[in-house]
């Protein structure tokens, strides 16, 4: 005769009505073969007396599980074990509810590589291999009153409704004239709203590859979009970068697509020249390559005015992407795509595949920003920011290094600082001692796609005060490792 665990009646530190535990409880006897179809339960009084609990208790289990088809009350005959159930598969251990089980699903899954670099710990007080902006300087209160007026009166219900893929009219707007600031050449039809650039770049990617195209992308560069670019099937081609930025001749003429970051290319902060600049679009429309033209940090260049983008040049074949999470931060999933129409549409079709639509009430309070001056004046404000800090850590980094360990020229923008190390450094150890240190620091080999190791690291500065910058600096140095 079947007898139901006397645990079942104790108090869990999983919660949960009890009714519902001596429910789950019968359950898993059931699919454990425990209990087979036809068997008949104990009485409600039965159960109720094993387990000394109130007979509503049991009853109420019992209702339950009659509620979801697992059992039946028969009257004279008893409460059963429906007969129609499926055959039980033994099982090694009861199982557990659902948000605690810890078996396997029994059908396959795809491998996916992830999309993350493991520059280190991330539980670190300092992750000086990130370059992101520092979310204590938002502008908070702009921030709330946006949001809030965008959750009243008629917008609301405008913004909290099904929308178009594209993003806001509103928004599309802005940025279109935002990136005529830039030199781009861009109406509404020509902008795409996204969450985030990854977003961006993954949807860009599926427009343009198809599986086994070969994607060309700088050598050293952005992970994430790597990935997206070989999950949309694209075979990975490496371009060298130097002091002028992506070596244009060596772009392979059969690339479908080119993933670059041309203003302050990630991570080594170059500037491409603009004679390779214009070669590159020449060869681009030569042999028919897509450039995708990642321009994450445009805003944040301290040496007179930015260059225009690529897009600048060549608005019909060059997708451009753009970021406002960095400009604000990293949490406010909030990118665009500037592209010829046809390239728009096809993106938004692919968008609505996988996300109906963006956040609308966010988007509704970035326009407000925009429109309103207060995102150009934080800009203003961040840009002198982040100048000061590139310099903070430029000086500290020689006070407590020395010219001899580290060599480097200040990036003319962005937030982070691309620095030679010299010969005698054991990179590998000097990373486990900064960790052990409380500091996480970036190598070139984090950003290969050979993953081969270069005698360089990348140091972000965006998120760090001048004070933090120089205690990073300290335990840099206190943890130096020589050969």
């Amino acid at each position: 005769m079947w007898s139901i665990p006397r645990h079942v009646s104790r108090p869990s530190a999983t919660g949960g009505a009890l009714y519902a535990r001596i429910a789950e409880a019968i359950v898993n006897d059931i699919r454990r073969g425990v209990l087979r179809a036809g068997d008949r339960l104990p009485s409600t009084r039965e159960l109720a007396a094993q387990l000394a609990v109130n007979r509503n208790t049991i009853v109420a289990a019992f209702d339950d599980l009659v509620a979801q088809g697992w059992i039946a009350a028969g009257g004279a005959r008893g409460t059963r074990v429906l007969a129609d159930l499926p055959a039980p598969t033994p099982l090694d251990a009861v199982a557990a509810p659902a948000s605690t089980d810890t078996r396997a699903p029994t059908f396959p899954l795809r491998e996916v590589a992830s999309v993350t670099t493991p520059f280190g710990a991330t539980e670190v007080d300092f992750h000086v291999s990130i370059g992101v902006p520092d979310t204590r300087l938002v502008p908070h209160e702009l921030l709330a009153r946006a949001y809030r007026r965008a959750l009243h009166g008629r917008a609301a219900r405008t913004n909290l409704d099904y929308g178009s893929p594209l993003g806001t009219t509103r928004l599309r707007t802005a940025i279109a004239a935002y990136l005529r600031g830039r030199g781009v050449s861009a109406g509404i039809d020509n902008v795409m709203i996204t969450r985030g650039s990854q977003m961006a770049i993954d949807l860009a990617a599926r427009a343009v590859l198809r599986p086994g195209d070969t994607a060309a992308v700088e050598e050293l560069g952005y992970r994430p979009a790597w990935r997206a670019l070989e999950e949309a099937g694209a075979r990975l081609a490496g371009v060298p970068v130097d002091g002028a930025g992506l070596v244009v001749d060596k772009l392979p003429a059969r690339a479908r697509c080119l993933y670059t970051t041309p203003h302050h290319q990630y991570p080594t902060t170059v500037l491409m020249s603009p004679a390779r600049r214009l070669a590159l679009l020449a060869r681009a429309r030569k042999f028919g390559i897509a450039i995708i033209e990642d321009d994450y940090d445009h805003e944040f260049h301290f040496e007179g005015r930015p260059v225009p983008p690529l897009a600048a040049m060549d608005p019909t074949n060059v997708i451009y992407v753009g970021s406002l999470s960095k400009i604000l931060a990293p949490g406010l999933r909030l990118g665009f795509v500037a592209a010829h129409p046809s390239v728009i549409e096809t993106l938004a079709r692919l968008r609505a595949t996988i996300d109906r639509q963006g956040d609308h009430v966010l988007e509704t309070t970035i326009a407000e920003l925009i429109e309103d001056g207060d995102l150009a004046r934080h800009v203003r404000k961040m840009r002198r920011v982040y100048h000061a800090r590139r310099d903070a850590l430029a000086a500290v980094l020689v006070r407590e290094l020395g010219n001899e360990v580290l060599s480097f020229e200040l990036p003319a923008g962005g937030m982070s600082l691309w620095a030679r190390a010299a010969p005698d450094i054991d990179l590998e150890r000097w990373r486990q001692r900064a960790l052990e240190r409380g500091v996480a620091v970036a190598f070139a080999r984090d950003f290969a796609l050979d993953r081969r190791a270069r005698p360089f690291l990348r140091l972000g500065y965006g998120h760090l005060s001048e004070r933090e910058l120089a205690e990073v600096a300290r335990r840099l140095a206190r943890a130096l490792a020589r050969r």
